[in-house]
């Protein structure tokens, strides 16, 4: 049984090889579909897989042991923010102090603090102005958070942020835009009509997403509260001791409540984000998006399915007459059953692969285009793509299949 199987199949392989290249235009429409959706599953599984090693790759460089807060959940999610999340209170310095002197697994906290959100920031120096800046003020122990690695001059210290000086620290890009290739380190620039003193640059932090310019301008912590009496907004990033990320969490926690004085029976009022918390969110929302897309990508697929049992049916008909025959020779209705799914699968099979490369090409081509999106081939995809065109079209060349198998021998051995 399984011998003559694979014997019909090795007969059919060649026999649907021929009957591609005699009829190279028809075979070619016929699986246009079977390509552009299994081109698009390939495309679409490249993009996701390079977003995704970029994503963890970023999020991870935040370290293992750190913390954000913040009072609602920052990062990847899903829907909006709720009633209850826009009516938190911001945390505050006094909660950084307080995580800072009780929790004996914290290593440092840094508050940082955002300026007033409705309002426009600018630098300029010297004619050139940079908007769209990201305005901050924060203390001596965000450097050692990993974000702050100083490629010119040097942080600004715990001297310079509790006697207020106008000094500066500027991001990469924010460095570039403003003073091109020179020096900036002593001169002073305008941050919202204001004279401050640039200390030094900061490299490009490993946490940025891909795209993102570093427009950073940090200011001491002491000297935005100054600048910015009425800006409330505070972040505070939380540094564990080494291997002790979990009971710092609880530490946190818990003094965050007391101080926030959430009742027992009520959830926090505030987030708690790690890098590995934020790396599940982040792929929650990828696998939604990638089920979306493969749905929207299966719609080729269904239309190449129908295109090749159109095309096997009318096949079915130009060769009643060889179906006769084979039958009164002794062919089995399994032969006939497999020599036409053998051609099915060889006819979708090349257009899986030609898929494949097309997909591919896709992925080449938005990492030309857009050489801050990372993308990357997974195997995945590419079996993912090839397999579900072969089996979509094992489905669709059932019924042709079939009713060539029930052709009565005495009727097509006379049908012309």
């Amino acid at each position: 049984m399984a011998g003559s199987l694979g014997a019909s199949i090795a007969s059919g392989v060649p026999l649907a090889l021929s009957t591609i290249r005699e009829h190279k235009l028809r075979s070619a429409l016929t699986v246009l579909g079977v390509i552009i959706g299994a081109g698009a599953i390939i495309g679409v599984g490249s993009i996701i897989a390079g977003l995704d090693g970029a994503i963890t790759n970023i999020l991870r460089s935040f370290g293992t042991e750190t913390i954000i807060v913040f009072k609602f959940k920052i990062g990847f999610r899903v829907g909006h923010l709720t009633a209850e999340e826009r009516v938190r209170k911001p945390l505050t310095l006094e909660h950084a102090r307080a995580i800072e002197e009780r929790c004996p697994s914290v290593r440092a906290v840094s508050p940082y603090l955002f300026p007033n959100w409705n309002m426009l920031h600018k630098v300029r120096y010297k004619g050139n102005d940079l908007f769209q800046v990201d305005l901050g003020g924060t203390e001596s122990g965000y450097a050692g958070s990993g974000n702050a690695e100083i490629k010119h001059g040097r942080f600004f210290s715990d001297a310079d942020n509790h006697h207020r000086l106008p000094v500066v620290v500027l991001g990469e890009d924010a460095h570039k835009a403003l003073f091109s290739s020179l020096d900036p380190v002593g001169k002073m620039v305008e941050v919202d009509g204001h004279q401050f003193e640039v200390i030094g640059v900061m490299h490009r932090p490993p946490n940025q997403l891909p795209g993102d310019n570093d427009n950073r301008v940090l200011l001491p912590y002491f000297t935005m509260r100054k600048m910015f009496p009425n800006a409330v907004e505070h972040m505070l990033v939380v540094v564990a001791r080494e291997g002790r990320l979990a009971a710092a969490m609880d530490e946190v926690r818990t003094v965050l409540r007391i101080e926030r004085r959430v009742p027992h029976d009520k959830p926090d009022s505030f987030s708690l984000s790690t890098a590995e918390q934020m790396i599940e969110d982040f792929r929650e929302v990828t696998s939604t998006v990638a089920i979306v897309m493969v749905v929207l990508s299966s719609i080729g697929l269904l239309v190449g399915g129908i295109g090749v049992m159109n095309i096997m049916l009318v096949s079915v008909t130009e060769r009643t007459h060889e179906i006769g025959i084979r039958k009164a020779l002794g062919a089995r209705r399994q032969d006939i059953v497999v020599q036409f799914l053998t051609e099915a699968v060889v006819l979708t099979a090349l257009g899986g692969i030609v898929g494949m490369i097309f997909g591919w090409s896709v992925s080449l081509a938005a990492r030309l285009i857009f050489p801050s999106l990372p993308t990357a081939m997974p195997l995945w995809a590419a079996v993912l793509g090839v397999a579900v065109s072969v089996g979509v079209e094992i489905f669709f060349g059932i019924w042709p299949a079939g009713k060539a198998a029930r052709l009565d021998p005495v009727v097509a051995l006379r049908y012309e």
